[in-house]
């Protein structure tokens, strides 16, 4: 290590290619399965390269990787229990379907004339802002050429629209 702090990359290269086989045993026994060990080996040698220069070659470089190493390991876990915090299993998945095609006729119908009259509640910059950006597709900067508004002005119009057929949307349900 004191040779790649000088600069000496043949030394660096030996320097990982040593480190690496340990680094694998010692992220495989803590973290337990073989999920995500090189992702965690892969973060250790980021980090060592990324903080070789506070390695002190007064001390034992051992104690300073493994340091590292099992701080990168905390993290590692960490990040994989606020993840899965986040996450459900299931045995079997639900079947959903989201497409108007399990919808009967008057279902769709009765969806569409509540939007139509939410829509026609709103101000005509709302729904004009809405019909450009939301049903035709077009860019804010897009709808701003064609409409001669500002960007901004845009995003406040749509802002509210959305808001305004929401509650429109909720009390019509």
């Amino acid at each position: 290590m004191r040779a790649a702090q000088d600069g000496d990359q043949s030394a660096y290269g030996a320097l990982l290619a040593e480190v690496l086989p340990m680094l694998r045993a010692i992220v495989r026994r803590k973290w337990g399965s073989r999920q995500d060990v090189d992702d965690i080996v892969q973060d250790v040698l980021l980090s060592l390269h990324a903080v070789r220069h506070t390695y002190d070659p007064g001390r034992p470089f051992l104690p300073w990787l493994l340091t590292i190493a099992y701080r990168r390991i905390a993290d590692a876990a960490r990040r994989s229990s606020s993840r899965s915090s986040y996450e459900t299993t299931v045995d079997v998945m639900p079947e959903t379907f989201a497409g108007d095609e399990t919808k009967n006729e008057q279902d769709r119908s009765d969806d569409q004339a509540a939007v139509q009259q939410s829509l026609a509640e709103l101000t005509s910059g709302q729904r004009e802002a809405i019909e450009l950006t939301k049903v035709q597709g077009l860019s804010l900067k897009e709808a701003s050429a064609i409409t001669g508004k500002s960007v901004a002005s845009l995003k406040v119009n749509i802002h509210r629209a959305v808001k305004a057929l929401r509650r429109s949307m909720t009390t019509k349900t």
